[in-house]
């Protein structure tokens, strides 16, 4: 029997396709899936197909399984999808550059984005680049003396309203939404490699790219702070 833990579902939408994935992490493959195509001259995601779509298959994947679907993780690609680019300058005297004092740098830049765009929801937080004393850094390297740093940083963000309403058409189905995803961005960050969509989707999920940021629910007080790289409270 199949635990629950060992298997994950992926929604992806788009305004060409819908897909359902059911990934078994133990084994790392794909046990079902279930896709859409069809043509939509608009480039707008049509929420009334997607219902259709879900309307179809989640009850037909649930019995297939033997269970239940409860959490989903999203990955979507869509117009509405915006990308800001936001650039960290400091300058102190020989500083260690370790990974509280990047933390910090980090949460003032969320913060500082979370302040100016109340309407949109972070999806994927990225460092591009760590500029150390004139030196650029592709990665961060631990415990660095220098006078001055810069950071350029990435938010992939989705709107609101947007996330409220795929969270409703969610709930119709008992299923929560426990993450978005840009499915661009997964594409291009695996653009060289062989990986199945699945595989993908999870290694992004469990923090594949050391890179990017995983931002963690506030209520969430009992795992570790770091994992591969800084964890930050969404």
């Amino acid at each position: 029997m199949i635990e629950d833990t060992e298997l994950e579902t992926y929604l992806y939408i788009s305004p060409n396709k819908f897909g359902i994935y059911i990934y078994d992490i133990k084994k790392s493959i794909c046990l079902l899936k279930e896709e859409y195509n069809f043509e939509n001259l608009t480039q707008n995601i049509e929420i009334q197909y997607l219902s259709e779509f879900l309307e179809k298959n989640i009850f037909k994947i649930e019995k297939l399984i033997g269970k239940f679907i409860k959490n989903i993780f999203l990955v979507i690609e869509s117009k509405k999808i915006t990308n800001f680019h936001l650039g960290i300058n400091k300058k102190n005297y020989d500083v260690v550059f370790n990974k509280k004092y990047i933390e910090n740098l980090l949460t003032e830049a969320k913060d500082l984005f979370k302040e100016n765009y109340h309407n949109q929801k972070i999806i994927h937080f990225l460092v591009n680049n760590y500029l150390i004393n004139g030196l650029n850094h592709s990665s961060f390297v631990e415990n660095l003396h220098g006078n001055n740093i810069s950071l350029e940083v990435q938010f992939i963000c989705i709107p609101n309203n947007l996330v409220l309403t795929l969270d409703k058409i969610l709930e119709k189905f008992q299923i929560k939404i426990i993450k978005y995803m840009d499915g661009i961005y997964i594409k291009t960050f695996f653009n060289e490699s062989n990986l199945g969509f699945e595989e993908m989707v999870h290694k992004i999920k469990s923090g594949y790219n050391e890179n990017e940021i995983i931002l963690i629910p506030k209520k969430n007080k009992n795992i570790g702070f770091f994992e591969k790289f800084f964890q930050l409270f969404g």
